[in-house]
């Protein structure tokens, strides 16, 4: 991933001419391998008209770079000390399952034997998935049915390829959730341009935004590691003023590119490619602040002049920089974590401290996703995909 050197708010002005790689998460980039706050978009047209199947099925070196989250500078991290935190520890919820089905055009079918059986709008998608240890409740004639079957390297950051049993597919097409159109894509890293997993967060924050304005506040949201902007587009879309924060000039486009999709072009929001913990660090020094804070960080980056992101090493920072943006009637703040070696609680004592004194309850678990077979109305196993920490004031 490139490093962005935009001015304050500029909008991708001074990008490098070229991305460089970066070993993270493909979350958000392909997935949230572009870091969440970094990286993140990746649109190609605004018709909905699926593109050349060549890149899709051979992805080319370059894309591998422009689907890696980028990261938090280390230096920037660590010039900005803890705040000493004082007063009582918030209440606590634990631990809390938030569970995502169906929600338009997208549905998790069957998983198991290392894989999930998903449906993206009209396509059935096989992917690799080490958490679905048993065996799938569906015949072998339906897994064989699969539009598109990912295949190569099955670790998160893993490049590979897509293989299209039936006929070939353009690299995007169009999507819709939670009546936002934005478009799927088969990314080099094995994820489809959003992660469905989110889709909880993603409602909570619009029934936030939609309570606020009935009784005549507007929210003021910021989406850290934004990555294809679909939680920015939700909450644009009830009501919010939103600042979507990513390193990838890549996955600002895709961004922009669904905000047409969903006609949202007027919609306040603010587009910034940067990096994450920069972009923070001078909105504190401002006394910029925010009313709800979202957060997907990845758990490992580099970049091109020998940054490094360690999530266990960073994290605590970046949090306690969140709290500082944090408005004084705030809403939540919300954390992500995937791929780490960690119980849920690591990251929920860490919200608890960020948050001492602030009062509020400190809400942690899982986020899984529900099997509902072919027509999405059976209930199926809950499959794990990450972790999560949420303070809320209320």
């Amino acid at each position: 991933m490139g490093f962005a050197e935009c001015a304050a708010d500029a909008i991708c002005t001074k990008m490098k001419a070229k991305d460089q790689p970066l070993k993270s998460r493909d979350k958000r980039m392909g997935q949230k391998a572009p870091s969440r706050g970094g990286n993140a978009q990746d649109r190609h047209s605004v018709t909905g008209k699926p593109k050349s199947p060549v890149a899709a099925s051979r992805p080319k070196a370059s894309d591998k770079a422009s689907e890696v989250k980028p990261v938090i500078s280390q230096s920037a991290a660590q010039t900005r000390p803890l705040m000493v935190r004082e007063g009582d520890l918030p209440k606590e919820n634990v631990p809390i399952i938030l569970e995502s089905q169906n929600a338009g055009d997208f549905h998790l079918v069957d998983s198991g034997k290392g894989l999930k059986l998903e449906k993206y709008g009209p396509y059935f998608v096989v992917r690799p998935e080490a958490q679905a240890l048993w065996q799938p409740s569906l015949s072998a004639d339906v897994w064989n049915r699969a539009d598109a079957v990912f295949t190569g390297n099955t670790d998160e950051d893993g490049m590979g390829r897509w293989k299209f049993p039936r006929e070939a597919l353009g690299e995007t097409w169009p999507l819709s959730l939670l009546d936002i159109d934005f478009q799927g894509r088969f990314t080099a890293f094995r994820h489809m341009g959003f992660f469905p997993e989110q889709i909880v967060h993603w409602t909570w924050v619009r029934d936030r935004v939609e309570e606020a304005k009935a009784k005549g506040r507007t929210l003021k949201v910021l989406n850290l590691f934004g990555y294809t902007g679909v939680a920015s587009l939700v909450a644009a879309a009830a009501g919010a003023e939103v600042t979507h924060v990513d390193a990838s000039k890549k996955a600002i486009g895709w961004a922009r590119e669904n905000q047409a999709l969903s006609r949202l072009d007027k919609a306040p929001i603010r587009w910034i490619c940067e990096d994450a913990m920069k972009f923070i660090l001078r909105e504190e020094r401002r006394g910029s602040t925010y009313d709800i804070i979202l957060t997907d960080p990845p758990k490992f980056g580099r970049g091109p002049n020998g940054e490094v992101w360690e999530l266990f090493e960073h994290l605590p920072v970046m949090l306690d920089v969140c709290r500082e943006l944090l408005s004084k009637n705030s809403v939540g703040l919300v954390l992500t974590a995937y791929s780490i070696r960690a119980s849920f609680y690591s990251i929920h004592e860490l919200m608890r401290e960020t948050m001492r004194g602030a009062g509020g309850t400190v809400e942690s678990g899982e986020l899984v996703i529900r099997e509902t077979g072919i027509d999405g109305k059976a209930r199926g196993r809950a499959l794990s995909t990450s972790l999560f920490s949420r303070w809320v004031s209320q």
